[in-house]
């Protein structure tokens, strides 16, 4: 939604003024001094802290209300704007170089344009992170997310993939690869050759590169598809976004699933894609459940209604740090949570089919 309007601020506005602007949707386009300006953000997002949670009878409410404040928080926080000059080098007093940063987020450039000073640093984040890299012990190797690709910093997904059973070596299919993480685990495992789809195409660059970083190549092919490739393996492997709800920033797309497509899609198709004796693994967390957005029942009809059984799950408990933040509204559930990677296969009646 864009602000009602603009105004020009600087080192003169005080943070309770602009924090007014910014919850009237006013939006600010800064011409001080830069540093000044992420000072300001700072108090803007410490008044936006403040508002006290809503309290609300059941976890669902808790986590829709939780959502709404966040929302609102980011939208508040983006009314402070600040121009970019068409090489996306920024003409204000000690301002970083964070051309390269935005390079890799917008594209090649070519005209002047203001984004959100919150969005700026994000997208610096999001470099940064591309440079530094994520370490995967099950791979003794790092990933480098792209920005708009989800960093796999919740590591034990990856530690089931890499414990679980292979059924077969001769072919698997990685369901949504994100970063490639997935793949590049199966490659390591000894998996001969591996397919990884996405649609988005930067998670499909930000997979070729890193598999190509790891040497997997020749083992990887990482294919633009609508979930499914075409052909049966005897493993397909699937990540989901855990939590059915509709995301509000393209990044959010990794987490937040509305309806569980994702979910459903990959159940429904599974067993076409599936040779007669292979597993199709999910990975998915319980979180949904504790907030009352899933119930386990409704994932085991819709894994039957797929045609397809539980051979086996095999669980672990998440250690990020929010598990842990008594300070987190949903805390409660998260220090519930469990993830789980569910062995399925096609269910008897449906192999003569």
């Amino acid at each position: 939604m864009p602000p009602k309007r603009v105004v020009i601020a600087d080192d003169q506005i005080k943070a309770d003024a602009a924090y007014h602007l910014a919850c009237e949707g006013i939006a600010m386009l800064w011409r001080g001094d830069f540093q000044n300006a992420r000072q300001l953000l700072q108090a803007m997002a410490r008044r936006a802290d403040r508002k006290p949670h809503k309290l609300a009878p059941s976890p669902a409410e808790v986590f829709n209300f939780h959502r709404q404040a966040q929302s609102q928080r980011a939208r508040t926080l983006s009314m402070l704007l600040i121009p970019l000059e068409s090489d996306f080098s920024i003409p204000l007093r000690r301002a970083p170089d964070f051309r390269q940063a935005c390079c890799e987020a917008y594209g090649a450039g070519g005209e002047a344009s203001v984004t959100s000073l919150r969005e700026l640093l994000g997208i610096v984040g999001a470099h940064e992170w591309r440079k530094k890299g994520v370490e995967i012990p099950a791979l003794s190797a790092l990933i480098h997310p792209h920005y708009g690709v989800y960093s796999p910093v919740r590591g034990e997904y990856v530690g089931l993939v890499a414990k679980a059973p292979l059924p077969a070596t001769t072919l698997a299919f990685d369901i949504g690869t994100g970063t490639g993480v997935l793949a590049a685990v199966l490659a390591r495992r000894g998996i001969e050759r591996v397919v990884a789809t996405d649609q988005d195409p930067r998670a499909l660059a930000c997979a070729r590169e890193n598999l190509a970083r790891l040497g997997l190549t020749e083992r990887v092919e990482v294919v633009q598809a609508d979930l499914f490739p075409e052909g049966r393996a005897p493993l397909v492997v699937c990540n989901p976004p855990w939590i059915p709800a509709r995301p509000s920033s393209p990044i959010e797309y990794a987490v937040y699933d509305p309806e569980s497509r994702m979910l459903h899609g990959f159940l429904s198709g599974l067993a076409a894609h599936l040779t007669p004796e292979g597993e199709g693994w999910l990975i998915l967390s319980d979180l949904a459940e504790h907030l009352g957005l899933r119930s386990r029942d409704e994932l085991l009809a819709a894994i039957s209604a797929a045609g397809l059984k539980v051979v086996d799950r095999m669980d672990v408990r998440p250690h990020h740090p929010r598990a842990a933040d008594e300070t987190d509204p949903l805390h409660t559930a998260r220090a519930a949570e469990i993830t789980s990677l569910w062995r399925l296969a096609v269910a008897d009646k449906h192999k003569d089919e």
